[in-house]
C-alpha cells in the first residue's frame, strides 16, 4: 500500500463533553468494537479496580475524572483510528483546547437528561472557530431524559449548530425500545444487557410495514412513524460536504454504558469523517500528502511511567512519514534530532513504531528539548499556528515545604510546567515563584504529582491577581516603556520562556495601563509574536 493510501486510511478525532456525560465510557466501547480491549472497565464502578483504560494517572483513578488527554489507536474496517480522549472538567480545559489543534474531527457527547452544559458550549465554540467537523452523540438513553426534539433544538440554539439526526430513539428511559437508524435504514432493539456486544439489528427500509407494530408494539410504532415524518420535514438531508465544512452536524442517539448505538456511530463515522487535513503554518498551508515530514508538539507528559521518570512529547504528524532513527530538524532550537524509540499509543501501553503517517500521533522521549507548539520538519522552517498559552485565572505563590528537597521541587515544577499543566511566573522584584492555572483543581494535581512523582512537597499562598498580560513594547528603549516598568515593578514577572508579563490586580489597572502607556501592548495569550 503506498503512502497516500495509508494517509487516506487515517481518522484522527477528539471526543469532547462536559464532565460525566459519558465520554470516557464511549471511548471504551469504541475500543471494544476495534477489538482493542476485551472487557471495558466501568469508570465509576469501584469493584472493577481496572478503571477506565484511558484514565491512567493515579489521581484520575481516585477522582474518576480524566485530567490528561490520552491517545488511543486501533484498526476498524481497514481504517486506522486515533482517538484523543480529552478531559471534560473545566479546570483542565487548556489541555483540551490544545488537543483540538491535533484532531481532524470531533465527537461531542451530550447527556440526555442534562442537555447542553457549559463546558460543552466552550469546547464547541473552539471547534466552530476552526471549522472542525462534528458529530453529536446523545448519550444515556436508557435513563429518563429530555424529549429528543427538545434536545435537538437545544443543540442548535445553545451550540449554534445546524443538526440532522441520523438515528432516532424509540422511547426513552423505562420505555426505551431501541433506535431507528436513519443512516443504515434498520432498527436496533434494546435488550438492556450491556454484556452483549451487539444488539439485535433488523433491516427495515419501509417503516410503514405492519411488521413494525409486531416488533416494537402498536403505540411505539405509531409514535416512531410520526417522529420520523417530522424529522424528514424539519431537518435537512445529510450532506457530507456540509459536514466536512463544519456547517452541518449529524446526530446519533445511544447508551454508551449499554454499548447501544455505538457501532452505528462508529460505522457512520468511518464512512463520513475526514482523512487527515491540511494545516496552516505561518509560512504556508501544509498538505498531508506532501513527501516531506512535518509535525508539531501539542502535549507533553512527564512520568508516563513513574518508574522511569520519562517525559513524552506527543507529536501530531501533519505531512509525510515519520521514520525511526531518521534525523529531523527541531525548528525552534535549529538542531537535528534522531529518535530511536518513537511510540504509538494505546492508553498507557506504548509500542515502538518504525514508521508513522500523516494523521498519526507519535510519542517521542524527551530530555527537555521540547515545549508545546514546537515544530519538527525534514529541514524546512515551519511554525504551526494556534497553540497558545491562555492567561490563567488563578494565581498562587508556591513554597517549598521540605528544604531538603529544593532540587527535586524545582525539577518537578519545571517539568510539569513544560507539560502545560499550569504556568510559572517569576517575580522580577524578589524572584518568588507564582503558579497560574486555568482551574483551582490543578493545584491539587500539581501538589499530588510533585509528592508522588518527584518526592517533593509544596505549599501555596494566595496571590491576588486578576489576569496575566504578556507585554509587547513598541520600543524597548523608549521612555514610556522604562516608566511602565518603574511604576509596575511590583507586578512584573517573567514566564518560563523569559517573556515579560504584567500580573494585573484588576481589570481597571489593565485599562489604566493601556490608556497611560499606549505604546506598550498587553496580550491575554502568549501567542502574539
Amino acid at each position: 500500500m503506498d503512502f497516500t493510501q495509508e494517509i487516506a486510511k487515517r481518522r484522527t478525532f477528539g471526543i469532547i463533553s462536559h464532565p460525566d456525560a459519558g465520554k470516557t465510557t464511549l471511548t471504551e466501547k469504541l475500543l471494544l468494537f476495534g477489538g482493542a480491549i476485551q472487557e471495558a472497565g466501568a469508570v465509576k464502578n469501584n469493584k472493577i479496580k481496572k478503571g477506565a483504560t484511558s484514565d491512567f494517572m493515579e489521581i484520575e483513578r481516585q477522582r474518576g475524572i480524566s485530567v490528561a488527554t490520552s491517545v488511543l489507536a486501533f484498526n476498524y474496517q481497514e481504517k486506522k483510528i486515533n482517538i484523543l480522549d480529552t478531559p471534560g472538567h473545566k479546570d483542565f480545559a487548556e489541555d483540551t483546547f490544545r488537543t483540538l489543534t491535533a484532531v481532524d474531527s470531533v465527537i461531542v457527547v451530550i447527556d440526555v437528561a442534562k442537555g447542553v452544559e457549559e463546558q460543552t458550549e466552550k469546547l464547541v465554540e473552539v471547534c466552530r472557530m476552526r471549522n472542525i467537523p462534528m458529530i453529536v452523540f446523545i448519550n444515556k438513553l436508557d435513563r429518563e431524559g429530555k424529549d429528543a426534539f427538545d434536545l435537538l433544538d437545544e443543540v442548535e440554539q445553545k451550540l449554534g449548530l445546524k443538526v440532522t439526526p441520523l438515528s432516532f430513539p424509540i422511547g426513552m428511559g423505562y420505555d426505551f425500545k431501541g433506535i431507528y437508524n436513519i443512516w443504515e435504514k434498520n432498527i436496533n432493539l434494546f435488550s438492556g444487557d450491556s454484556k452483549k456486544n451487539i444488539e439485535e439489528t433488523i433491516a427495515f427500509d419501509d417503516i410503514n410495514n405492519p411488521e413494525l407494530d409486531t416488533i416494537i408494539g402498536d403505540s411505539a410504532a405509531s409514535e416512531l412513524r410520526d417522529n420520523l415524518e417530522l424529522v424528514y420535514e424539519v431537518y435537512p438531508e445529510f450532506n457530507r460536504d456540509s459536514y466536512l465544512d463544519g456547517t452541518l452536524q449529524p446526530v446519533f442517539f445511544g447508551s454508551a454504558l449499554n454499548n447501544f448505538g455505538v457501532r452505528e456511530l462508529l460505522d457512520c463515522f468511518i464512512d463520513i469523517a475526514p482523512a487527515p487535513r491540511a494545516k496552516n503554518a505561518e509560512e504556508r498551508l501544509v498538505e498531508p500528502e506532501e513527501n516531506k515530514f512535518s509535525g508539531f508538539v501539542f502535549k507533553i507528559h512527564a512520568n508516563m511511567d513513574p518508574k522511569h521518570r520519562d517525559r513524552l512529547a506527543f507529536i501530531k504528524i501533519v505531512s509525510g512519514t515519520f521514520e525511526r532513527n531518521k534525523p529531523y530538524l527541531h525548528v525552534r532550537n535549529n538542531k537535528k534530532l534522531k529518535f530511536s524509540s518513537p511510540n504509538a499509543f494505546f492508553a498507557e501501553k506504548k509500542e515502538i513504531v518504525d514508521i508513522s503517517y500523516a494523521g498519526d500521533i507519535v510519542g517521542l522521549h524527551d530530555t527537555g528539548n521540547f515545549k508545546i507548539g514546537d515544530t519538527l520538519t525534514e529541514g524546512e522552517n515551519l511554525h504551526f499556528k494556534g497553540i497558545p498559552s491562555f492567561s490563567p485565572e488563578h494565581f498562587r505563590y508556591i513554597n517549598n515545604a521540605d528544604p531538603m528537597k529544593a532540587k527535586q521541587l524545582m525539577k518537578g515544577v519545571d517539568q510539569l510546567m513544560d507539560e502545560g499543566v499550569a504556568q510559572l511566573f517569576t517575580l522580577d522584584l524578589n524572584g518568588r515563584k507564582i503558579i497560574g492555572t486555568v482551574g483551582a483543581l490543578q493545584y491539587e494535581v500539581i501538589q499530588y504529582r510533585l509528592e508522588h512523582e518527584y518526592g517533593a512537597k509544596c505549599s501555596y499562598e494566595n496571590f491576588p491577581v486578576h489576569k496575566a498580560c504578556w507585554v509587547e513594547p513598541e520600543d524597548e528603549k523608549s521612555e514610556e516603556f522604562t516608566e511602565f516598568k518603574r511604576v509596575k515593578q511590583k507586578f512584573l514577572a517573567r514566564d518560563k520562556h523569559g517573556q515579560l508579563v504584567f500580573l494585573a490586580d484588576s481589570a481597571f489597572s489593565i485599562q489604566m495601563a493601556q490608556q497611560k502607556y499606549p505604546s506598550v501592548k498587553l496580550h491575554f495569550t502568549s501567542e502574539f509574536n
